[in-house]
């Protein structure tokens, strides 16, 4: 995956989807993730269904670099017959790959309009708060209650995960 920043994208903050579905992306998040681009341009992303209660925005060749490297040894292993016996398991991925993530552009000032069948999987509506969160690599979109189960359940695991990390 390609890293246009050493830097880690970082921070929380409380955003309202707008009446048309549109968000605001932080601009102290989009200074780390976007990197070089002239004011008022579109950036191309991809917004990727994360899981339930959480959408991840993605810079375009970050997010194609991952999944197109996952896709070729799938294609070589389906090729070769080394998956016959796992059709199953193939077709739900191609579910998923079909419906999982979505081209999308962020507009002036960071503002990003949240695809139909994404709201839905957001789990918010118009007027309602999310939470914008930065990821590490990526930013996250997550609906308020999502969110705090999330961190609920993560908090406990801080300290290992820093120490495997960082060794």
């Amino acid at each position: 995956m390609q890293n246009r920043s050493a830097k880690l994208i970082l921070g929380e903050f409380r955003r309202t989807v707008d009446e048309r579905y549109r968000l605001s992306i932080p601009g102290e998040l989009l200074e780390l993730w976007e990197g070089e681009r002239s004011e008022g341009e579109k950036q191309d992303c991809v917004l990727v269904k994360q899981q339930p209660g959480c959408l991840s925005l993605w810079r375009n060749a970050d997010w194609q670099a991952n999944l197109e490297s996952g896709v070729r040894v799938i294609e070589s292993k389906w090729a070769a017959g080394r998956l016959s016996d796992r059709i199953n398991d193939v077709q739900a991925l191609g579910r998923l790959l079909s419906t999982r993530h979505r081209s999308v552009q962020l507009a002036g000032r960071g503002r990003l309009l949240i695809p139909e069948g994404f709201r839905d999987f957001l789990g918010g509506e118009a007027g309602q708060d999310v939470l914008v969160i930065g990821a590490a690599i990526c930013i996250e979109i997550w609906e308020v209650k999502a969110w705090v189960a999330c961190l609920n359940s993560e908090i406990p695991r801080f300290g290992e995960i820093l120490d495997e990390l960082s060794r």
